[in-house]
């Protein structure tokens, strides 16, 4: 019962709830906005640091060439006829002429004319010739050249180079014996031409990825007028790399081809090419270079070192250089007539290879003073040596010594003072060892002493002095062998403005008045004097 009224009471109670209106819209009634935010994050500061001055001096590492280069012995231009005019001044970007008389019924001329602009393009042309006649009969020559040089910019990064020359020379071969023949001239007369031309290239900068190059050409032709002559082309293409700053890499390929004609008009060829990787390594106190130099000589192989070192003290006072180097020469007319004018024309020519092996020691003292002192010794085959030939004797026989070695010690002293004084000395000393075909080395001297002095006297005054000794040399006649006689050589020149652009010159040689020989049967010309006038005007740029 208690059960059934609470269940009747509580429906009793639910009835209001269900009668209640459904008709009112629902609604929502907000009593606060909601707005969500971010929390603010820490902003980064770009305010720059200054950097800390750096005051310490940055190492760069400089590498200068050796001023005091020494090769191994190579034919050179020694014609002991020749006057050697000397000038007291050398004229940069000046054009002059030059031109004088002197004893020996010796005119003289000379020219040099710049045109241009060496940042541009530039042309420099140089000219010279001389003559004279001693007592001897016979006893004369005349010499005459010009040249022409050309520089030119290509685009921002190269230069062109490249020279045109024309040389002749005109001797008389009038050592023969016995003197009271006679002899037509155009029997003892020799004439020498020869033209040359010359194009390189060379890149100014290195380009980005650290290379440099300066490929060039040669071409030479030589002759004479019985009839010999000769063709040379040179060509080299060097190429080096940088690798850092102390490294750098090398590879360079030269090689001459020459073509030779002699008198009896039969033809040879002669060539030669060499090839030289080398790794250069530089810091402040050491310099190595490293490398090898493949050759082949008219075909035949060789494989020649090529290793050069050099260790410096911190002032550069004394530095030790050490090495193991070779390369080929090419012995050809113009060579050999350079080096002895009164030579027969060769029936051939070859090449000779040098190798050398040295050390020494060079520095500089003070500012002004500088040494060097140095030992070789050098293996040479195919060297060229020089006979009389003939019964006469009024020629000389190129002969060869297939292998032969030589010492050398060689010397030098310099002190300088800028412009106004400088003082050279150069001492050479060579003994010949395995000669045993030739016996002796014909016609090389043994020693030899240079000694060159240039001093400014006043502002407008300058002096020259030059000093040449040699010892005597071995030569070999039909008659027999000996040695020749010492000699001590002496010259002095002078010059001076008397007014704007006009200056007087003078040349004294041999003032000692000897009469020696530097090739058997040539005894040279006694004292004589040259003067004359210079005319120099500036180049005028805009």
């Amino acid at each position: 019962m208690k059960q059934t009224l609470l269940f009747s009471g509580c429906l009793l109670a639910a009835l209001p709830a269900l009668a209640q209106d459904t008709t009112k819209k629902r609604e929502v009634n907000v009593t606060a906005s909601f707005r969500p935010t971010l929390k603010e994050s820490t902003k980064l500061t770009f305010g720059a640091t200054p950097p800390v001055a750096d005051t310490s001096r940055p190492v760069l590492q400089y590498r200068i060439p050796n001023q005091n280069l020494v090769f191994a012995y190579q034919p050179g231009t020694l014609k002991p006829l020749a006057l050697q005019v000397d000038s007291a001044v050398q004229w940069d970007n000046w054009n002059y002429v030059k031109a004088g008389y002197g004893t020996q019924r010796t005119p003289y001329f000379e020219t040099g004319l710049s045109i241009g602009d060496p940042n541009k393009a530039a042309l420099n042309i140089y000219g010279r010739y001389t003559s004279s006649k001693g007592k001897i009969k016979y006893q004369e020559y005349s010499q005459g050249g010009v040249d022409v040089h050309g520089v030119a910019r290509a685009g921002s990064n190269h230069e062109v180079t490249g020279r045109l020359g024309y040389t002749d020379e005109q001797y008389n071969r009038y050592g023969y014996v016995p003197a009271t023949l006679e002899l037509p001239k155009d029997s003892v007369g020799i004439h020498y031409q020869g033209f040359r031309g010359r194009v390189g290239v060379r890149n100014i900068s290195r380009t980005a990825y650290g290379i440099s190059y300066a490929p060039e050409l040669r071409v030479e032709t030589f002759g004479n007028k019985q009839g010999s002559s000769e063709t040379n082309s040179y060509i080299r293409l060097p190429l080096r790399k940088a690798l850092e700053n102390r490294f750098e890499v090398e590879l360079t390929a030269d090689g001459q081809f020459n073509s030779y004609t002699s008198a009896d008009k039969v033809r040879s060829s002669n060539n030669w090419l060499q090839v030289s990787p080398s790794v250069f390594v530089k810091t402040a106190a050491i310099y190595l270079q490293a490398g090898i130099r493949p050759s082949w000589d008219n075909g035949a192989f060789k494989l020649m070192p090529n290793v050069v070192a050099e260790v410096s003290s911190p002032n550069k006072e004394v530095t030790l250089m050490a090495g193991w180097t070779g390369h080929l020469r090419a012995n050809s007319f113009r060579s050999l007539a350079g080096y002895n004018p009164w030579i027969e024309a060769p029936d051939f020519v070859n090449n000779s290879r040098v190798q050398e092996i040295f050390g020494g020691l060079r520095g500089a003292l003070t500012d002004h003073f500088s040494y060097l002192a140095r030992v070789g010794f050098n293996t040479y085959t195919n060297q060229p040596l020089f006979i009389n030939d003939g019964p006469t004797g009024r020629a000389f026989a190129v002969r060869y010594e297939p292998s032969m070695n030589a010492l050398n010690i060689h010397g030098e002293i310099g002190y300088a003072v800028g412009e106004r004084f400088s003082l050279r000395t150069v001492l050479d000393v060579q003994r010949y060892t395995g000669v045993d075909v030739n016996e002796k080395a014909w016609g090389l001297p043994t020693l030899e002493f240079n000694m060159a002095l240039r001093l400014q006297v006043l502002r407008d005054l300058y002096v020259t002095g030059d000093l040449y000794a040699f010892d005597g040399v071995p030569y070999r006649t039909v008659d027999g062998e000996g040695k020749l006689k010492g000699a001590f050589d002496g010259s002095a020149g002078l010059e001076f403005k008397i007014v704007q652009n006009v200056k007087l010159w003078a040349q004294f040689n041999n003032v000692f008045n000897q009469s020696y020989e530097r090739w058997k049967q040539y005894p040279v010309y006694g004292f004589n004097f040259l003067g004359g006038v210079v005319f120099s005007f500036p180049q005028t740029r805009k």
